[in-house]
């Protein structure tokens, strides 16, 4: 399946929501340190529901820690800033989708450790700034998984 990369995440329910999100199609989730929460807060329980023991979770130390855990598979950015919409990459099997945090997005760094052909974008309307980290985490996940043809599901 695919892999979702939480950068820095700080709002405990979103990923409690990317918890259950994962649990349900599949995906294996890397939380990269340090994170905004500590894991067991009850935020995270109650958007998470009982699916934190179906869902695959990896903690990472830092950025290069998680680089070194995927190494060798293909990363996509999804930011606002990216140059090619989410639906125009041709997803496979194994890609690692990298979402920053939901205050300050991807640092420059690690933006600019990316191709512009990587660095992914949900279209929306005009002088909107961004969409809630849960909701984009779903729509390019769905659509790469879309992609595939549904593979393992239903």
């Amino acid at each position: 399946m695919f892999h979702i990369a939480l950068y820095e995440p700080q709002i405990a329910p979103n990923t409690g929501n990317i918890i259950r999100l994962i649990a349900n199609n599949g995906c294996h989730l890397h939380l990269i340190e340090p994170l905004g929460f500590d894991l067991d807060e009850k935020k995270v329980r109650r958007a998470g529901l009982d699916y934190r023991d179906l869902a695959n979770v990896s903690r990472h130390q830092n950025y290069q820690a998680f680089l070194k855990a995927v190494e060798g598979r293909r990363i996509f950015a999804c930011t606002t800033k990216g140059t090619r919409s989410h639906d125009k990459a041709g997803f496979q099997v194994g890609d690692v989708l990298l979402f920053g945090s939901e205050t300050a997005g991807l640092p420059p760094a690690v933006m600019d450790s990316f191709n512009p052909q990587d660095r992914l974008r949900i279209p929306m309307l005009e002088n909107n700034r961004s969409m809630n980290l849960s909701n984009a985490v779903a729509i390019i996940s769905y659509e790469a998984w879309r992609q595939n043809n549904f593979e393992g599901g239903f």
